[in-house]
C-alpha cells in the first residue's frame, strides 16, 4: 500500500542494508530470511552505542519498537539498549534515563518522548555532548537530529472517517461520539484527538464529541470513563479511542453493558487484548502504526547521522485500518501481531 511505504535516509552506508528489509518491515517486522545476518558488511556500525528509550516497557506496542531496534543492531553492527519507565505518565522517570544515557556516553538516542517539553533540557545537553538524537511516534519542541512517525492527523482522520460510516450504516446521522484520550499535553495524542474530529465533520456534521476524557493510560479508569458515558448520553452513538489501553477499557465498558452490537468503536494501535475485541466485535476498527518500523528505522536513521549523512526531517511509514474484514490478511495479521523484546536487565 502506498501509505504503508517506507522512507529511507539515502547514505550508501545504510541504505543497502536497509532497503533489503523492505518487505519485512512493511507489514511489521523482518526475519532473517529478508535481511542480512549481523556480520554483513558494508554499513556495520562498528561498535556505535544506541539507546533507546520508550514511553512504557509494559506495553505491547513499545516491546514491538524494542524488537525492531534490537533486529536493526544485529543487522547493523550496533550496540542497542533498550530502556523505558514503567508507565507513560512518568515523565521524570523518562528524562532520568536520557541523563542515564548521556553519563554511558553512548553515541545516540532513540526517543519516544513523553513529553513535547519536558525532556527539551536533557536532549539538549546530550546534544551538546555529541551525541545525535532522533525522537519517534511524538515530536519535542527543541531540536533533534530526525523524526520518525505516523502522521497523527491524518491518520485520526482516517478513524473519525471510519466512525462516521460505522454510525451512518447503522441509519443515524446526528448524535454525540466520546472521545476517550490516554494522557494530556502529548503531541501524538493531542494531534490524534483533532484529526479524529475533523474526519468525523467532514462526512458528519451532525455527529458531535461530547467530551474528551482523559485516561493516564488506565484501563480500568477508561472503562469507567465509557461506562459513564454509555450511562449518561442517551444518544450517544460511537466511542472513539486514542491508544491501546483506552481501547482496552472501552472495549471492556462495551461489552459489560451488552452495547458491542450497537454501539461502534474505532481505536488506534494493537495489542493482544484489542486484537481478541476486534475479533470478537467490541472493538470495530484498529488504526495501526508500525512500531517495529520506529525501532529499526530510528537505530538506522541514529547510525546515518553517526556518519555525517543529511537526514530527512521526518519520516512517515503510514497506518492501516484493520477490521474482521482484514484482519486475517497477511500484510495486516502482520502489524497486528508483530515481534516483542523486553528492555535491557
Amino acid at each position: 500500500m502506498a501509505r504503508n511505504r517506507l522512507l529511507f535516509s539515502t547514505p550508501v552506508l545504510v541504505a543497502g542494508l536497509v532497503l533489503a528489509l523492505v518487505a519485512g518491515l512493511v507489514v511489521g517486522k523482518a526475519t532473517s530470511s529478508t535481511g542480512p545476518s549481523a556480520d554483513a558488511g558494508p554499513g556495520k556500525g562498528g561498535g556505535q552505542r544506541v539507546d533507546v528509550i520508550v514511553k512504557a516497557t509494559d506495553s505491547a506496542f513499545w516491546q514491538s519498537m524494542f524488537a525492531g531496534a534490537q533486529k536493526a543492531g544485529e543487522d547493523l553492527g550496533v550496540e542497542v539498549g533498550r530502556f523505558g519507565p514503567t508507565s507513560e505518565t512518568d515523565v521524570n522517570e523518562q528524562v532520568q534515563l536520557v541523563e542515564n544515557s548521556i553519563s554511558r556516553g553512548v553515541n545516540a538516542i532513540v526517543i519516544a518522548a513523553n513529553s513535547e517539553t519536558a525532556l527539551n533540557e536533557a536532549i539538549d545537553r546530550a546534544r551538546e555532548e555529541g551525541i545525535k538524537v532522533i525522537t519517534v511516534d511524538g515530536t519535542v519542541t527543541t531540536e533533534t537530529e530526525a523524526f520518525i512517525g505516523t502522521n497523527n492527523l491524518r491518520a485520526g482522520e482516517q478513524a473519525g472517517q471510519r466512525l462516521c460510516k460505522l454510525i451512518t450504516d447503522q441509519g443515524k446521522s446526528s448524535g454525540q461520539v466520546l472521545l476517550e484520550n490516554a494522557v494530556a499535553g502529548v503531541q501524538a495524542l493531542g494531534d490524534r484527538a483533532r484529526g479524529f474530529r475533523d474526519g468525523l465533520a467532514a462526512d458528519c456534521p451532525q455527529i458531535t464529541v461530547w467530551e474528551e476524557r482523559f485516561n493516564n493510560n488506565d484501563i480500568n479508569t477508561a472503562a469507567n470513563q465509557a461506562n459513564d458515558a454509555i450511562g449518561a448520553v442517551p444518544d450517544l452513538v460511537g466511542i472513539f479511542a486514542a491508544n491501546n489501553k483506552s481501547g482496552n477499557g472501552v472495549a471492556r465498558a462495551v461489552k459489560d453493558t451488552g452495547r458491542a452490537a450497537d454501539l461502534p468503536v474505532v481505536a488506534f494501535d494493537s495489542d493482544p487484548q484489542e486484537n481478541a475485541a476486534l475479533a470478537d466485535g467490541s472493538i470495530d476498527a484498529l488504526v495501526v502504526q508500525n512500531p517495529y518500523f520506529f525501532g529499526y528505522q530510528g537505530v538506522s536513521e541514529a547510525l546515518a547521522a553517526l556518519t555525517g549523512a543529511k537526514l530527512a526531517r521526518s519520516l512517515d511509514p503510514g497506518a492501516v485500518l484493520a477490521d474482521q474484514a482484514n484482519m486475517n490478511a497477511p500484510e495486516v495479521n502482520d502489524l497486528l501481531n508483530p515481534p516483542t523484546a523486553q528492555a535491557s536487565e
